[in-house]
């Protein structure tokens, strides 16, 4: 089908074609809420084990300290993507009359590792009270962790918190702006196929066009002209007539 054809198509179902999209517009715009403001925090530590009384003497004894370190720090990471080390938080800060499921703490921390670095991070839409679950994963992470480390025969990790959280503010991302836009494209396209199944079901012919294409005989053409009425000829003179407008 040729391009003019398609235009031709939107030209006579163009109402089809956006009511969808008219329709999606007008619920988004009653339905519209600014993203919530949403906050974040994060904390870094140091891990390692203190070394032996053997150290000071071999060179050897330290690189095993560090290499030590980096498996705590592994073992770390995986405690704190688990649902105990939330839950141990939310028991925690329970106990300080603080209502924190677990659930909304594990949906918001995000950990990150890097050889003896641990990263921790926390995300909230409520800023003071994501000031206190810091306060409450800082504190299980750095005492009681000897429980989630049976390597260490009952001894705790080292953890030397290098810099105090900030809580800083978080833009609404890039997909809670584009998303009213997306759904009324989306909702467009839907609206042509639908201008092209109403084409395709509607048993009218319209133009000469049509008739060739179904392979019927065309014996004549009254053209349609805009503002004017069909014009025809009286046989046997040349004087050309015009039927009156609509």
């Amino acid at each position: 089908m040729e391009l003019r054809r398609y235009w031709t198509i939107l030209r006579r179902y163009w109402l089809l074609a956006l009511i969808p999209a008219a329709l999606v517009l007008a619920l988004g715009l009653a339905t519209w809420r600014p993203a919530p403001t949403v906050y974040n925090a994060g904390v870094r530590f140091i891990v390692g084990q203190p070394p032996g009384a053997a150290a000071a003497e071999f060179d050897e004894q330290r690189y095993y300290n560090w290499l030590t370190s980096e498996y705590v720090v592994n073992g770390l990471t995986d405690w704190i993507r688990g649902g105990r080390f939330a839950a141990a938080v939310s028991a925690r800060l329970a106990a300080q009359g603080i209502d924190a499921p677990p659930g909304l703490i594990q949906g918001g921390l995000a950990v990150d590792n890097a050889r003896s670095m641990l990263t921790v991070s926390l995300t909230m839409a409520d800023s003071d009270l994501l000031q206190q679950v810091l306060a409450g994963v800082v504190a299980v992470l750095t005492e009681d962790n000897a429980a989630a480390l049976p390597q260490l025969g009952g001894q705790r990790a080292v953890l030397t918190q290098l810099d105090e959280p900030v809580v800083n503010p978080i833009a609404p991302g890039i997909r809670s702006q584009l998303d009213l836009p997306l759904r009324v494209a989306l909702a467009l396209l839907a609206g042509l196929g639908l201008a092209l199944l109403a084409h395709y079901i509607d048993p009218t012919v319209r133009d000469r066009a049509e008739l060739e294409r179904l392979r019927l005989p065309v014996l004549g053409e009254i053209p349609r002209e805009r503002g004017e009425g069909s014009r025809f000829q009286v046989p046997g003179s040349r004087e050309e007539r015009s039927s009156p407008g609509p």
